[in-house]
């Protein structure tokens, strides 16, 4: 059910209001919008009238925002910004939908990005827009279509469709190994052992996979595992890593494996997107896709 036109102010009402609360004068506003100071003043006075609502504080030539008007100006930002994306979206490709997909950093330069040729080359009307999140948000709040997950637990609100699970193989340079001789799993306890802040128990499932109890003190913590990776390419010490991210370095001599198994995870990758919004043709091209990729 569609809300009545007249609750729906005109862009440029929306616009002034937004710049307004932003930059914090109706002179920096105007500036940013190429428009005359009272014109802006005006355009504020029009969204209060049509609202029945009074959004600023006059204090002398300034207007201050109240705080229903500053909560009010955040859900403007976010529907401009979706229209203005829209737009942008429909120029640069006016036969075709879009797609705005977040990823994970690594997931999306290591895995994603080589197959993503693939994708496009079958689906030609699409265009795809990327942008990189590390934790789960609220789609909500973001103008994110869909995006892709790594964890344990649901993504609140939001189906999802599982891609695969995440396996581990424990690797460090030629010259570390040289440096550090190791033949069984147990040798590892003694080294310097990367670690990464998303999986914070990921060395103590891959010790007790082998039936040992992990060392209380390990090695340096990162937050990505693009600079651990580097960090254990270049003899920092040994790093956890999904088996799609080490294969290239461990195929082209950078990195060898250590005594071990290979362990399953903490989590899986999936594919997410909000439950109260129907799947766009570009989103359900997409989900078609991956799920066929990843099950290769």
């Amino acid at each position: 059910m569609s809300l009545p036109r007249r609750y729906i102010p005109s862009v440029s009402l929306l616009s002034a209001f937004e710049a307004v609360c932003r930059l914090g004068s109706t002179a920096a506003a105007a500036r940013e919008l190429n428009l005359t100071q009272g014109a802006v003043s005006r355009l504020v006075q029009n969204l209060e009238g049509q609202l029945g609502v009074t959004l600023f504080r006059r204090e002398g030539r300034r207007l201050q925002p109240t705080e229903p008007a500053l909560s009010y100006a955040r859900d403007v930002r976010k529907a401009l910004e979706l229209i203005a994306r829209a737009s942008l979206g429909l120029r640069a490709n006016p036969g075709g939908g879009v797609l705005n997909l977040a990823i994970l950093p690594t997931f999306g330069t290591r895995w994603l990005a080589p197959r993503l040729g693939a994708f496009l080359a079958a689906n030609p009307g699409i265009t795809l827009n990327l942008g990189t999140r590390m934790r789960p948000f609220d789609f909500a709040s973001e103008t994110f279509d869909a995006a892709i997950h790594f964890g344990v637990r649901p993504w609140p609100g939001a189906e999802h469709l599982t891609l695969f699970e995440e396996r581990i193989v424990a690797a460090c340079s030629p010259e570390f190994a040289r440096q550090h001789p190791m033949t069984v799993p147990a040798d590892l306890e003694k080294q310097s052992l990367l670690q990464l802040e998303s999986r914070p128990n990921a060395w103590n499932a891959w010790f007790a996979h082998h039936g040992l109890e992990a060392p209380h003190t390990q090695g340096i913590m990162f937050d990505q595992f693009a600079p651990m990776t580097q960090a254990a390419v270049h003899g920092v010490g040994i790093a956890l890593l999904p088996e799609f991210l080490a294969r290239t370095e461990i195929d082209e001599g950078r990195l060898v494996r250590t005594p071990g198994d290979v362990v399953a995870g903490v989590g899986t990758y999936s594919l997410v997107w909000p439950a109260d919004v129907a799947p766009s043709p570009p989103l359900i091209a997409f989900r078609d896709w991956i799920a066929s990729v990843a099950a290769q």
